[in-house]
């Protein structure tokens, strides 16, 4: 007959047996999680070193690629009759998309297309530099004598000062309703802060070959006859762009109305003035036409800025997915 003590004596080996097998499969559990995750570690840094390969190679030859194509104007279409939409938005300066240097290339390229039925200038702009409008406007002028086409300037936004001279001198000119069109006039708005410096008993000295030779410099105070002559050379532009409108649309512009106020109208009141022929959108002119789909000639953003900044979306979207992945992986 065994007694307590002799079960206690028995049952103790077996306890110190399964502690050791429940260490040895804790251990191999810590072994296995281990090797899982150095491959994981492997299997991440290939990723990100066929990544940065792909990358070193493609990069250079697409970048060449896209140079080439950007240098030579060269595009893809139009393949059969369209529209050829020309864009001129945004501020009309140099160094700009809408800029004289980028919009001519573009009209060269929908006048010279033979399936070209139609140029249209989508126009989305507050103006800008009237000098740039009118490098503009004469190369459509010279461009439509070797190619005639008919032309229509469609206003979205905004179709204002420099933006509407440009627009005026299609055969005609579409606005939305909403759209504000007009800021027919000049403006110079030369900042004036003679008084500002003089809080610190600062001035600036000026020799000038003539009396108005410095009338635009906001350090000196200004003079009665830099004061007239600033005012007399915008009202002089003014009178000018005036002139062109009803040289350009005369004949459709209501009597009685002073165009030269500098303010800008609704479509609807654009319409009603003769300054916009009918209300509509690009899509509405399209549709006038089924045949006849719309095809973009620009002026597009740089091929390499493009580029560039698909490249670096790509390359976030990379390295947030793979933080995110291993991350998901050690979670798991």
């Amino acid at each position: 007959m065994t007694t307590e003590k002799d079960e206690a004596a028995l049952i103790a080996p077996q306890e110190v047996v399964l502690q050791l097998l429940t260490d040895l499969h804790a251990q191999q559990l810590a072994i296995r999680e281990e090797q899982r995750q150095s491959a994981r570690e492997r299997k991440s840094e290939r990723r990100w070193s066929i990544g940065i390969k792909a990358l070193l190679v493609l990069a250079p030859v697409a970048a060449g690629a896209m140079f080439l194509v950007n240098v030579s104007r060269f595009s893809f279409g139009p393949f059969r009759d369209v529209v050829g939409v020309v864009r001129i938005q945004g501020e009309i300066a140099q160094g700009t998309l809408a800029s004289a240097d980028k919009v001519i290339p573009a009209l060269e390229d929908a006048f010279s297309s033979a399936h070209v039925k139609h140029v249209v200038l989508s126009i989305d702009s507050p103006g800008g530099a009237p000098a740039e409008a009118e490098r503009i406007t004469r190369a459509i002028s010279v461009i439509r004598q070797k190619h005639p086409k008919p032309v229509t300037a469609i206003i979205g936004n905004m179709g204002a000062s420099a933006a509407y001279m440009t627009a005026m001198h299609a055969d005609r000119i579409v606005a939305g309703k909403y759209s504000l069109v007009g800021s027919i006039g000049a403006i110079i708005a030369p900042w004036q802060l003679d008084q500002a410096i003089a809080q610190f008993h600062v001035s600036q000295r000026v020799y000038a070959s003539g009396k108005l030779k410095a009338f635009l410099n906001p350090i000196t105070p200004v003079s009665e006859a830099s004061d007239a002559k600033a005012q007399q050379l915008v009202s002089h532009v003014g009178a000018m762009f005036v002139n062109e409108l009803i040289a350009q649309r005369g004949a459709r512009l209501k009597a009685g109305i002073d165009y030269g106020t500098g303010e800008v109208w609704s479509g609807e009141e654009a319409r009603s003035l003769g300054l916009v022929d009918e209300i509509g959108s690009l899509e509405s002119l399209v549709r006038t036409a089924p045949d006849l789909k719309p095809f973009h000639f620009g002026p597009h953003e740089s091929t390499i800025m493009r580029f560039a900044s698909a490249v670096g979306r790509t390359v976030a979207a990379t390295v947030i997915g793979v933080s995110l992945r291993d991350a998901g992986q050690e979670l798991r």
